[in-house]
């Protein structure tokens, strides 16, 4: 199944190598938000999934883009250093991987978000803490 992906990353390695990372899983990658003005311009496009970091360009803006995103219907997957910040999650989000990842983290996590999506029975990897 190959779904339409945002990524929401402020570093641009690590975006890049979640972009091949999801290239090679057959994804389509939307774009690559470092924050949150430019994640704006993606929230009229039809996503998927977004992959969001925490701390962006421009601060602790990832929570409101996950926020916003999730409450139009788009699955959210954070992707930090800093989980902690989170608390007990962000309503629309499924759950959060702490960085760093590696490819397995990110495939089965991205694996298990739209699985749920899909209402299809899925087993969280043992390192995405769920979120409600």
């Amino acid at each position: 199944m190959s779904a339409r992906i945002l990524i929401v990353e402020d570093e641009m390695l690590v975006a890049l190598e979640l972009q091949s990372i999801l290239r090679e899983l057959g994804h389509e990658t939307v774009g690559i938000a470092p924050d949150l003005p430019t994640a704006q311009g993606y929230f009229n496009q039809e996503i998927d999934l977004a992959l969001i970091d925490l701390n962006l360009r421009d601060g602790l803006t990832g929570p409101e883009i996950g926020a916003t995103l999730g409450s139009s219907g788009v699955t959210v997957l954070f992707v930090t250093a800093n989980p902690r910040l989170l608390g007990k999650g962000i309503a629309g989000a499924v759950g959060v991987i702490t960085k760093p990842t590696d490819e397995e983290m990110v495939c089965s996590a991205v694996s298990y978000a739209l699985a749920v999506r899909s209402g299809s029975p899925a087993k969280a990897p043992p390192y995405l803490r769920l979120f409600g």
